[in-house]
């Protein structure tokens, strides 16, 4: 668990230099997205998120640094904070969502051991046991959320830590059939580096199932900051399809799927109008506008036929298999 940083006076502590290039393709024709605060815990400070004109990767620029990270993280790291999403998987829609996700895997038998990479809670593992009563399941994450999964039964094993270490990646190499990450990439400080990691623990034909917010979403550019996909600070990149298809390639994996449709999370236009009456609103005024937020939901869930169909889909799903060669 990271330290708790001690406040200083100045921005530089906790931010690194600004980039002038994309750290996706080495473009320099960047341009910026967005400037937003934190919506969901209002913090102290602005982040800055750029996207290149070459490639549309999005990232956090300048980014947190190491005492950034650790006093904007330390409520996760400490098991004391959720995101929104958390506790939308942890509803009966998201137990749903996970069990598709499973169906949305190629025909293979059961795979005998499967890591689910920014378990948090592992929701996932825990449904998708229903399925697969036979695969051992593992959780990694960076909190201590995990450690509690393991001890509540979860999962099997409960990995506290980062997949690049290179202890745990030692210790992991090679050990699964398939390695999920939902809603995770994004948080990662390099993508690629990440991408590698779950690679490494992955036998050879290994199935990869990566779910990410898609940042060409109309949503996003209809929404803007309210847009919870945004997610700062704690979402440092926002990976478009193609850059990771091709990416994933790069290293030697098959694509067999990619999905915009299922991935879609129903709660846009609800998750939006929650962070803006915090934003304006004393938050004992908050439970008064249930309500309202209610409507929202309802209005999110009955257009998710119809949106999940068009660019306003706010995710997508990719599974690759790993070479066997590698």
């Amino acid at each position: 668990m990271p330290p708790t940083p001690e406040l200083a006076p100045g921005p530089d502590r906790f931010h690194e230099p600004r980039r002038e290039d994309c750290p996706w393709c080495g473009s320099r024709r960047l341009r910026t997205r967005l400037r937003a605060p934190d919506l969901l815990h209002h913090r102290p400070g602005t982040f800055t998120v750029d996207e290149c004109r070459d490639c549309a990767h999005a990232f956090q620029n300048p980014r947190l640094s190491a005492a950034g990270f650790a006093l904007y993280h330390q409520d996760y790291y400490e098991g004391r904070l959720e995101d929104y999403t958390d506790r939308f998987l942890a509803t009966r829609a998201g137990r749903r969502r996970h069990r598709a996700a499973i169906r949305a895997m190629p025909a293979l038998h059961e795979p005998e051991s499967w890591l689910d990479i920014g378990t948090g809670h592992a929701h996932f593992p825990d449904t998708a046991r229903e399925l697969l009563p036979y695969t051992s399941f593992d959780g990694l994450d960076p909190s201590v959320r995990v450690l509690t999964a393991r001890a509540e039964g979860r999962v099997e094993e409960g990995h506290c830590g980062h997949l690049t270490s290179p202890q745990l990646l030692a210790r992991l190499r090679g050990r699964y059939d398939v390695v999920s990450m939902f809603r995770h990439l994004e948080h990662a400080p390099d993508p690629r580096a990440e991408l590698r990691a779950a690679l490494t623990v992955l036998r050879p034909g290994g199935h990869l199932l990566i779910d990410i917010p898609n940042p060409r979403s109309a949503s996003a550019r209809l929404l803007g900051k309210w847009w919870v996909p945004y997610g700062q600070p704690r979402h440092l990149h926002l990976l478009p399809p193609a850059n990771l298809r091709a990416e994933l390639e790069a290293q030697g994996c098959e694509i067999l799927k990619t999905d915009r449709s299922a991935p879609h999370l129903p709660c846009d236009l609800s998750a939006a109008l929650t962070l803006a009456l915090g934003r304006v609103l004393p938050k004992r005024w908050l439970p008064a506008t249930a309500p309202l937020v209610a409507v929202a939901l309802a209005a999110d869930r009955a257009a998710a036929p119809l949106l999940r169909r068009t660019p306003f889909s706010n995710g997508y799903r990719i599974i690759a298999r790993k070479g066997r060669g590698r």
